[in-house]
């Protein structure tokens, strides 16, 4: 994959997509400068906390196949590879059904929830590319704050459009999508300008594919990049506004919720699995 134009983390100069080494301070790419800042001093940086969200979305999905063995999957290649519905909903697919039925956490559950193995490859395969580059510009805190308050957002405005169940990282992929907007038109000059158009660029191509593939939730992807425009107006970037104790704070509130909802989950899937549902 080609190296992206990019601000020199030591010296914050801009530094070409063809230089190896910043020009200004000579540090290279390659270099622990160019390392995502760490979410805390000395403690968990950002590229371990990409690898975390990818490793709990693959957890996840292994636990919706392990769970939907032996029942019935529909027929085909990749059936084995696709999770049962109704596992799907008991771990927290969110839509209309289940949040009029009271179920809320499913704004976030649904978050971390794939209907196969393709939906969840494609899906990591985007937020590997997108969150370092939000880490960056944002530091780990907020990237993480983003991704989870943009897809509950996401969730929240497919839910008011009437969708009725619907799964998937794609909504907190695209609030990361929507960060990275806000921050193109907010910084401006050459770089800003650049990571607009390339940003703007990946909507497009999101709105297309939406409109081409069946069962896309559109609604989903355009409350997340909306969420992720707000959230990063709020949050600000690193330029701006450096990460600090309220930013982690935030940051290890949503993981305390995170790992909060997954385990109601839990007990909701043993109960109703006990009561044979």
């Amino acid at each position: 994959m080609t190296q992206k134009a990019m601000l020199c983390p030591r010296c914050r100069q801009l530094i070409g997509s063809e230089e190896a080494t910043c020009s200004w301070c000579g540090a290279k790419r390659s270099s622990a400068w160019w390392r995502p800042t760490a979410w805390t001093r000395g403690g968990v940086d950002g590229a371990w906390l990409v690898k975390a969200i990818i490793t709990v979305n693959i957890v996840v999905y292994a636990f919706s196949i392990l769970l939907s063995m032996g029942r019935g999957n529909a027929a085909g290649p990749l059936a084995i590879l696709s999770p049962d519905q109704t596992i799907l909903r008991l771990l927290g697919a969110t839509g209309a059904v289940p949040i009029d039925r009271g179920w809320y956490w499913t704004l976030l559950t649904a978050n971390y929830l794939h209907g196969g193995i393709l939906h969840l490859i494609f899906n990591l395969m985007a937020l590997r590319q997108i969150a370092p580059w939000v880490n960056q510009e944002y530091g780990p805190s907020r990237m993480f704050t983003i991704y989870t308050l943009g897809g509950v957002f996401s969730y929240l405005i497919s839910y008011l459009a009437g969708i009725g169940f619907t799964i998937g990282a794609s909504g907190a992929i695209c609030s990361l999508i929507g960060a990275l907007l806000y921050y193109g038109r907010s910084r401006g000059g050459v770089y800003g300008t650049m990571v607009f158009r390339e940003v703007s660029g990946w909507v497009f191509s999101l709105a297309l594919f939406g409109f081409i593939m069946p069962g896309i939730n559109n609604w989903a992807h355009g409350g997340g990049i909306v969420g992720g425009v707000i959230l990063g107006k709020i949050l600000g970037y690193e330029e701006r506004n450096k990460e600090n104790a309220f930013h982690r704070l935030v940051a290890l509130a949503c993981a305390a919720v995170t790992v909060g909802m997954f385990a109601w989950t839990a007990y909701v899937v043993v109960i109703n699995l006990r009561m044979g549902y």
